[in-house]
């Protein structure tokens, strides 16, 4: 069977700096002292406090383009709400539970991303495959490759997260007990 999963997003990039904190970079810090996981709460307030605005104006396929030491700090609800506007990360760096959280919650995250900033502008027309780690920048007409997501990773990206991995996985259990019962071994 085909995957259906997209994933290559073709978008305009969005371009962050270095040091961008997720707690007041990338979502209001109440939002993560909350706990909140409601894309619906989450995504009128994603980049509010770097980028009003930002959740009105972006579009499905969008890059979030960033330099070292993304998302520092608790994290969590702000993937939710880039992965719910259907965009995509790329990092020059994160830390190891940045990206843990981003793979967790099904958001495409390429990271690490050597010399990323100097590759865009905010604005440009970019497609990413994060399959293969291809970044290609139609407006300046550079393409590279980075380490794609690892193919560990891809399935808990293609089904949502770890919330939807483990329904799939617990519907294969299911559906492997149902079939043991109906052909049951002497």
């Amino acid at each position: 069977m085909p995957d259906a999963f997209e994933w290559r997003l073709r978008g305009r990039c969005y371009k962050l700096g270095h040091d961008v904190p997720h707690p007041g970079g990338v979502i209001p810090a109440h939002f993560v002292t909350a706990r909140e996981t409601d894309p619906a709460v989450l995504v009128p307030h994603l980049f509010e406090e770097t980028d009003p605005g930002f959740s009105t104006r972006s579009r499905p396929g969008d890059i979030i383009v960033t330099g070292r030491n993304f998302g520092m700090g608790p994290k969590g609800c702000g993937y939710i709400a880039m992965q719910a506007l259907g965009l995509g990360l790329l990092c020059e760096s994160m830390s190891a539970q940045a990206h843990r959280e981003a793979i967790g919650v099904g958001l495409r995250v390429l990271s690490p991303c050597p010399d990323l900033l100097s590759l865009c502008e905010a604005g440009d027309d970019i497609e990413v495959d994060f399959r293969s780690g291809r970044y290609c920048n139609y407006s300046r007409r550079i393409e590279r490759f980075f380490p794609p997501i690892p193919e560990a990773l891809r399935d808990i990206v293609r089904l949502g997260g770890n919330f939807g991995w483990l329904a799939d996985w617990q519907a294969g259990r299911q559906d492997l007990r149902a079939s043991q019962s109906q052909h049951p071994t002497r």
